[in-house]
């Protein structure tokens, strides 16, 4: 009892030391003035993209894509009325610029009168980067998942074949769909080996998805996936192999992001 007694005296003790060093300071010794973050004029809504983004698509004209077959050709989607219709018949688009860390807004479509089911139903793809031709880098799966039964790691809102999404907050076919992302690419020793991998955080129409997940390597459709030494890339959108009918994208915009250490 004595000993239980004199654990607790020395503990209060201790505490109100503590407590009374804390307050021998001043309220500045713990305010930091410097650096000043850098003003940033919002848009007019959280949609419009703020005054430091890169306009990537503004319902105009594809000067920031190119093919990803052939990065000397210009991209060969279709544009009218303000949209940007996948041409399945030209392949996947790539955005001119590499980026390493950023924030991205997008949204996407499904046509009203969507045809199939499963992964042939309006299915597209957010490669978040681009590693090489094809569908090779990470994505951030665009699908009909309005009542349109598929593999969960399969559905939008998914990191392809990786991870699951938190929930399902897709609209009906024919309404916008909202992607809003943070990367934080990996990066890669000079030797090749992984220093840091990927993170993913997304909002599938203001909801959250993707909490900063943490993904094992680029996508891949058969086996598990594995990194590949690269360095900034491009942003792709899928033009997928199946029957029905193509999406619609408007609105793209991204702001860089400094490294995470920064």
């Amino acid at each position: 009892m004595k000993v239980s007694l004199l654990v607790a005296t020395a503990l209060f003790i201790h505490s109100a030391e503590t407590v009374m060093a804390q307050q021998a300071g001043k309220p500045e010794d713990t305010e930091v003035w410097e650096p000043v973050p850098k003003v940033v004029t919002p848009g007019p809504s959280s949609t419009a993209a703020p005054s430091d983004a890169l306009i990537l698509f503004d319902g105009k004209n594809l000067d920031q894509w190119v093919s990803t077959e052939d990065r000397a050709t210009p991209a060969k989607w279709t544009v009218a009325g303000g949209l940007m219709t996948v041409n399945k018949t030209a392949g996947n688009i790539e955005t001119k610029r590499s980026f390493t860390n950023y924030q991205l807004h997008l949204e996407w479509r499904v046509p009203a009168n969507i045809s199939g089911t499963g992964q042939a139903r309006g299915n597209s793809g957010l490669f978040l980067a681009s590693i090489g031709k094809g569908d090779l880098g990470y994505e951030l799966q665009i699908l009909d998942s309005y009542n349109n039964k598929t593999y969960v790691n399969g559905m939008a809102g998914s990191i392809y074949k990786q991870i699951i999404p938190l929930a399902n907050p897709t609209r009906k076919p024919g309404e916008w769909q909202t992607y809003d992302v943070i990367w934080t690419a990996p990066t890669f020793a000079a030797g090749g080996a992984v220093q840091t991998p990927a993170r993913v955080t997304v909002l599938f129409n203001g909801v959250l998805v993707q909490n900063n997940v943490t993904l094992a390597g680029p996508t891949v459709y058969i086996g598990k996936p594995a990194y590949q030494s690269h360095g900034a890339a491009p942003i792709k959108l899928q033009s997928h192999g199946d029957k029905s009918e193509p999406l619609s994208f408007r609105n793209i915009w991204i702001r860089e992001l400094p490294a995470a250490s920064q």
